[in-house]
């Protein structure tokens, strides 16, 4: 029997009184999602999922658990609902556990605006291989390219409703359409490989097939003949579809989370300059067509514009309830969460200040040193910040890109290398985080 995720919320808030909570709040998600391999021009698998999970979260007192399920039946409501109380009830207390106040509760948002859903139709699956089919075929019509790993589309519509016994309710629809390519060139020892794709909102602004099949193709070519660098002190510069690890390291920094456990290297910079003069990131979770986009966010309060860095200087944590609580501050409007977890901080969109030249000038200007395309593997100290991570890319001797570079390490430390961090203007801007390929003017590489 199907429901409307609406009325599940009701019924495990009803379910989770009855048995004995004292609050809750409650999450149904209903997701549709069909994706499609093509492999030789021909399809070689395809997939669709179609389900609903649910999630309650109880309150008894200062203790709290929670429980998910994707059977919607009354009967497994009732269940859900007694287990989460016996739960909870047996749960350690904790004195920032807790609902929002009403008052801090979002009431007024425009969905609409968002621009989450996309109303066209989902696309058939036969759409789906002949997008596939196209990005292959475009891949292996680049000279060099010996075959195509794989050449998927996908599709998926996600609805969202959450309410609580504290008066919040609200739910969205978003929809996603997705195209990728991985070529291989070369055999052997020898044989590199690379990728592209896109991920979209709205279908109509998806990139052609045929653009993705051949920017695949051309990344893998110029990984042939890949040779480890020096071992020294050098530029660094963190192509543009991978400068965004690099402020995650910071986002991840300043998660409240980390700063309420003490166990951030950024847990003492409030007011600290951290990025060089110039250089903010705004985080606008209202941003149109974008991933990061939230009408409100996993604990009902409301998403807004925030200033995380300005002119360089650290301005405010990433905050949910509990760790805004723990700090004796208030919440951001960043709670993430799913059926079957509990609310935990998380930034939403995000824009790094985007720079004045472009990365073939930024390529000229670091003279001799390391464009890196990719990178493997972490080892970051969330204490220190100290850095280091396997990467590959492009060699640039004398202001020019001269060969490929794999097996090497980039170290360094976050603080440091942040604070010099030079941007570019390449930053796509339909992205959740818009950051531009990053110069920074000295880290140790270590290759030969």
């Amino acid at each position: 029997m199907s429901h409307s995720i609406d009325a599940l919320t009701k019924a495990l808030l009803h379910a989770a009184k009855t048995a004995g909570a004292d609050s809750a709040d409650a999450m149904a998600v209903r997701g549709t999602s069909v994706s499609v391999d093509v492999r030789g021009g021909a399809l070689e698998q395809a997939e669709r999922a179609e389900g609903v999970d649910i999630g309650l979260r109880v309150f008894v007192g200062k203790r709290s658990a929670n429980v998910s399920a994707s059977d919607t039946s009354p009967r497994t409501i009732e269940e859900m609902a007694a287990r989460a109380v016996a739960m909870a009830k047996e749960a350690p207390e904790d004195p920032y556990a807790g609902l929002a106040d009403p008052d801090q509760l979002s009431t007024n948002w425009d969905v609409d605006a968002l621009e989450l859903c996309d109303p066209t139709p989902e696309p058939s699956p036969q759409t789906l291989q002949d997008d596939a089919a196209r990005a292959e075929a475009a891949g292996l019509a680049v000279k060099g390219i010996s075959q195509i790993q794989s050449a998927s589309a996908a599709y998926g519509e996600q609805q969202v409703h959450l309410a609580a016994s504290n008066g919040f309710e609200g739910g969205y629809t978003r929809t996603d359409r997705g195209l990728s390519c991985v070529a291989i060139a070369g055999s052997g020892t020898a044989m590199e490989r690379d990728y592209d794709g896109d991920s979209r909102i709205f279908q109509a602004d998806l990139r052609s097939p045929e653009a993705i099949g051949t920017l695949a193709a051309q990344r893998t070519l110029e990984r042939m003949d890949a040779r480890k660098p020096p071992t020294g002190a050098y530029p660094v510069l963190f192509d543009e579809r991978i400068s965004s690890t690099l402020i995650g390291h910071l986002l991840a920094a300043i998660n409240g989370s980390a700063i309420a456990r003490g166990a951030s290297w950024l847990r003492d910079a409030m007011g600290e300059q951290v990025l060089p003069d110039g250089l903010s990131i705004i985080e606008n979770p209202h941003r149109p067509r974008t991933s990061g986009s939230r009408p409100f966010d996993g604990e009902g309060l409301p998403t807004n514009r925030r200033i995380i860095v300005e002119n360089g200087t650290l301005k405010g944590w990433t905050l949910d309830l509990a760790t805004a609580r723990k700090l004796d501050m208030s919440p951001t409007g960043n709670a993430a969460r799913g059926p079957g977890s509990n609310p935990s901080p998380a930034v939403w969109n995000i824009a790094l200040t985007q720079g004045d030249a472009t990365r073939d000038d930024l390529i000229k200007q670091m003279g001799t040193g390391l464009l890196v395309t990719s990178m493997i593997g972490s080892t970051i100290n969330p204490n220190t910040g100290d850095y280091s991570r396997g990467a590959s890319g492009l060699w640039v001797e004398n202001g020019e890109i001269t060969h490929a570079i794999n097996e090497c390490t980039i170290a360094g430390n976050l603080r440091d290398m942040l604070g010099s961090i030079i941007p570019a203007n390449d930053a796509r801007t339909h992205l959740s985080r818009v950051v531009p390929s990053l110069l920074v003017p000295r880290m140790t590489l270590a290759g030969a």
